[in-house]
């Protein structure tokens, strides 16, 4: 049972990581002028999959891509769901043993 709470939380610590790190590149290839249209999808994808508590913090935390409308509404909607599947997959373990 220790082992599915540990590989839980393992898996969120590095989806919210590659998402911090898929958004800094983004920031990073902006600055030098390329194109960072090309992983917005990567980017919805990995907020959907549990990273979007790191997206939303790190577009305040860097000031990169405030004025999208799509991220500044659907970041938190995808947090709060985010937020509920974890508790659902905690509370869900007891459920199983």
């Amino acid at each position: 049972m220790l082992l599915l709470y540990i590989l839980f939380a393992v898996y969120i610590l590095a989806i919210n990581f590659y998402a911090f790190r898929l958004l800094k590149t983004q920031r990073d290839d902006w600055e030098d002028g390329k194109s960072f249209q090309k992983s917005d999808g990567k980017l919805i994808l990995a907020a959907i999959m549990g990273g979007a508590i790191a997206v939303y913090a790190s577009m305040f935390f860097m000031k990169f891509r405030l004025s999208n409308l799509l991220f500044m509404i659907a970041m938190p909607l995808l947090a709060v769901l985010n937020i509920y599947c974890f508790y659902l997959g905690y509370r869900g373990i007891f459920v199983l043993l």
